[in-house]
């Protein structure tokens, strides 16, 4: 019997060695809808407390892919959300193990989130980043961990044979380095061996099942997803968002967004000083190029603002979604693409940030020791970044302080001498690390993760590091990788906002600057350091297939968390209407390419947030008397704008917009538009309306 039980285990270890060294995997992919509350709360992102949500043009999704070698299992989901939090990981590892037991945990699954700055807030749970949510937003987390758990296990129980291949290629004209005065500061032998100042090149990997058919793709370019601007109030995926709505509708040939079986993701990357506004920052007065330091117009912030490649916000996004798209498939139709072969692979580590002490050598040859700091934002994070301008008056690159601030300061979180030191040459405006009322206002526990892939590395990183940060880190984990016994074809690749948030994370050198990413890298100028020597430590004990303690558990604030967000107490129609009236017809006649714009009497958006349904449907009479869905809220052409016309008796009304595109079909069509009600007596009820028909022709 004993030596079945050994034969059988030789069999299976045969099998799975084969499989790794012909690059067969089992590959599975999945997407499911995680949009937040439409209305009311604030986005996350810009920190503007009065941005609120007013409605939906781009829906959020969340975009997971499952790649197993017979061995090992890694999971990567890529969300349309600003960045990821320890309480919605530990939320979706929590459930996915009452269905799955421990086939995902904390080491071979990373959540990374896209950076859009047009989604709601108040899920982080650490209490700085809350604020302007006015804290915890339960239906946010909610929405994302029941997304995010979804698209896991759609690609958990689709999962098919298939092949990954590589490939990278130069994208020009979508992105900007928006601090490169702190670039410069790097050393002129390390920038020489750079093009731009700016990472350009797209990364790729393409899933292939059996019969060579695309399942899946995952592309990486770095770009901040702030083409939609601070005055937007409409939840947004923003440019990477529409590029994967794009690649995916050019994939899922007739199949409504979301609803495909192909899953196409752009995820984040070091993107920390990449903005993707290219004209780059303008005084508002002048139309002048700002001041290259402190990014002020007659010393006013407020008056610098990059805007672009478009003549507006929605044509900025759409441009730059269109290039991220256009580039994508010219790697996916490329003959140039290489398979990745070889072993599933994954490590993780907690890492208590304040505590590490790193020797480095200078390159006078000196050995020296650095240490983190307990977290603290400078004054320059409260002037905001050239994309969203800060309130306050504040200019970046200010390395002075300010007495004023420095007293109302230690009235709420007094700077000792070791913070000053520490984080010198920041000045503190915010001395985090220090307060824990009501609860942790940022993290000092970070998770640090490799998930290996044949020849790929996916390094998850707890924050936005910027280009050479980001190129520091990559280097230095492949150098480590290669001389531990990995391909010399190792492919590093950074995947951003992973899993915790902890702001920025620049470069020693960009840290003495002190703009907005030096003043936001929160444990101190050795940041970058640290991590470069931990995630060493990581590929190395991966490789060698050590295993590392896990670290201190980051604190659980699920708990703790407190939500000054009002919830809805009621809704009515008014005396004289229903929900779901059409206040506003469309014309009985339209041309494409024009807007038509309809009316409804509504409900809340909050009172149901329609996930993986839809607010509003456009639809089109067939031959045979059937109405048929050509777009809903989650399309590019349409846009779901609420408004309370009555706080008093709970009025709302819906507007609906659909830009016809340049391809409908003549023929006749309708709007419908579908909600939840909330009774002045109790009770959430749905209600539907419909508009009249009207013609469509070219």
């Amino acid at each position: 019997m004993r030596k079945k039980l050994l034969a059988l285990l030789w069999i299976i270890t045969l099998s799975t060695c084969l499989r790794t060294a012909l690059g067969v995997y089992k590959i599975g992919v999945g997407i499911a809808d995680c949009t937040g509350p439409a209305a009311e709360v604030t986005f996350i992102g810009y920190g503007k407390s009065n941005q609120k949500g007013c409605g939906i043009h781009l829906r959020q999704f969340s975009r997971a892919f499952v790649i197993d070698d017979g061995s090992q299992r890694v999971a990567f989901v890529s969300v349309d959300a600003g960045m990821m939090g320890y309480g919605v990981r530990k939320a979706v590892i929590s459930r996915l193990q009452k269905q799955y037991k421990d086939t995902y945990t904390e080491s071979n699954l990373i959540l990374s989130g896209t950076h859009t700055h047009s989604a709601p807030g108040g899920f982080l749970m650490d209490f700085l980043y809350d604020i302007p949510s006015l804290g915890y937003v339960k239906e946010t987390f909610e929405a994302l961990v029941d997304g995010i758990t979804r698209s896991v296990v759609r690609a958990h129980e689709n999962m098919v044979d298939g092949k990954i291949f590589i490939s990278t290629g130069e994208l020009t004209g979508a992105n900007i380095n928006r601090s490169p005065t702190s670039y410069l500061l790097n050393p002129e032998e390390e920038r020489d061996r750079y093009k731009y100042d700016v990472d350009k090149e797209m990364v790729q990997l393409q899933l292939v099942n059996s019969a060579k058919s695309t399942i899946g793709v995952i592309s990486w370019f770095p770009v901040h997803p702030t083409s939609m601007n601070n005055t937007n109030c409409l939840i947004s995926s923003d440019n990477v968002g529409y590029a994967s709505v794009l690649m995916e509708k050019f994939l899922n040939k007739n199949s409504l967004v979301g609803q495909g079986r192909i899953v196409a993701a752009f995820a984040s990357t070091n993107l920390g000083d990449v903005s993707p506004n290219i004209k780059g920052p303008r005084c508002l007065t002048t139309g002048e190029e700002c001041d290259v330091v402190s990014s002020t117009c007659d010393g006013q912030a407020k008056l610098c603002v990059a805007a672009g490649p478009g003549d507006n916000m929605f044509e900025s996004t759409k441009i730059i979604a269109e290039k991220l798209f256009e580039q994508s498939k010219i790697l996916l139709q490329s003959a140039n693409a290489k398979e990745v072969t070889g072993p599933v692979r994954h490590i993780h580590q907690y890492v208590d940030m304040p505590t590490q002490n790193v020797t480095i050598a200078l390159p006078n040859g000196t050995i020296t020791h650095v240490t983190g700091c307990l977290p603290a934002m400078g004054y320059s994070f409260a002037a905001g970044t050239t994309d969203g301008v800060g309130e306050l008056g504040f200019a970046q690159g200010t390395k002075s302080t300010n007495s004023y601030w420095n007293t109302l300061r230690d009235l709420l979180f007094k700077a000792t001498e070791e913070d000053i030191r520490c984080q010198h040459p920041k000045p503190i405006l915010i001395n985090s690390g220090r307060i824990s009322i009501p609860y942790q206002w940022q993290p000092r526990i970070v998770s640090t993760q490799i998930v290996q892939v044949g020849e790929v590395l996916l390094i998850a990183v707890p924050g936005e590091f910027t280009t050479m940060s980001g190129r520091r880190l990559r280097n230095s984990v492949q150098e480590a990788a290669i001389s531990n016994g990995a391909s010399p074809d190792t492919k590093a690749i950074i995947t951003g906002l992973s899993n915790v948030y902890t702001s920025y994370i620049t470069t020693p050198e960009e840290y003495q600057m002190q703009r907005y990413e030096g003043a936001s890298t929160i444990y101190g100028p050795h940041t970058l350091t640290i991590y470069i020597e931990k995630y060493k430590e990581l590929i190395r004990a991966l490789l060698k297939e050590e295993k590392l303690d896990s670290g201190p558990l980051p604190v659980d604030l699920s708990h703790k968390v407190i939500s000054l967000q009002p919830g809805v107490v009621f809704d009515t129609p008014g005396l004289i209407h229903h929900f779901g009236d059409c206040l506003l017809q469309p014309p009985t006649r339209t041309r494409v390419r024009s807007k038509v714009r309809v009316k409804f009497v509504s409900g809340h958006p909050r009172n149901n947030l329609m996930n993986e349904k839809t607010f509003l449907t456009v639809e089109k009479l067939t031959d045979g008397d059937k109405w048929i869905i050509v777009a809903t809220d989650a399309d590019w052409e349409t846009k779901f704008i609420w408004t309370r016309t009555s706080t008093l008796i709970g009025g709302s009304e819906a507007t609906i917009e659909w830009e016809i595109p340049y391809d409908a079909t003549s023929g006749l069509y309708r709007i419908h538009h579908f909600g939840y009600f909330q009774h002045i007596f109790g009770g959430v009820h749905p209600y539907s309306g419909v508009t009249n028909t009207f013609q469509v022709i070219q």
